[in-house]
């Protein structure tokens, strides 16, 4: 009989500086299905211009030197495939208001060629367990488009509470979409 052989595996690792070119490469790429190709909506931006804003790119390329707990901090994982492409990523930021340090934001995604393989948990898990022991971090908060029921799955399966739930927060391509607060408490 045949063996089965599990799919290849991708490994996660922190980013440095070194990787923000091929990352940025990546999300630009990741983008162009944001709804899309039988894909939800998963940013909020208008399909047409899913690309990555030049900001996030600045918030990326000055956030990932800044010491954790300093404004504007951000951390960011890949997870690299076998042949060395980025097959995912996860990040935590600093949030935004001075009071809200014990806190992190959540942002994450899988490239189409490794979705639904269990990378997202992976992913998720890397973040969740340095935010909660190497950071000390007491909470990870994010926003999901409602609509994305994959990713509101995958946030509910691990813990995350859904806070709220706003009707019509924002309009894309005409359209209203509802927004979904979630957090997770981790100690």
């Amino acid at each position: 009989m045949p063996s089965i052989q599990a799919p290849p595996q991708a490994a996660i690792r922190p980013a440095g500086e070194a990787d923000l070119a091929p990352f940025f490469a990546y999300l630009d790429d990741h983008l162009r299905d944001n709804g899309t190709n039988g894909n939800p909506l998963f940013q909020p931006l208008p399909r047409d211009a899913s690309h990555m804003p030049p900001g996030l790119r600045l918030a990326f390329i000055r956030g990932i030197v800044q010491d954790v707990g300093d404004p504007g901090w951000r951390r960011l994982w890949l997870a690299i495939g076998p042949t060395g492409g980025i097959a995912g990523h996860v990040d935590l930021r600093a949030r935004p208001e001075p009071g809200a340090a014990h806190r992190a934001m959540l942002g994450m995604g899988v490239h189409r060629a490794w979705r639904r393989r269990g990378l997202g948990r992976q992913l998720l898990a890397t973040a969740v367990d340095w935010a909660g022991s190497s950071a000390g971090m007491a909470w990870i908060d994010l926003e999901v488009l409602s609509g994305n029921t994959p990713a509101v799955d995958l946030y509910l399966d691990a813990g995350f509470t859904m806070v709220a739930r706003i009707a019509d927060m924002l309009r894309i391509d005409g359209v209203g979409h509802d927004l979904s607060y979630m957090t997770l408490k981790l100690r």
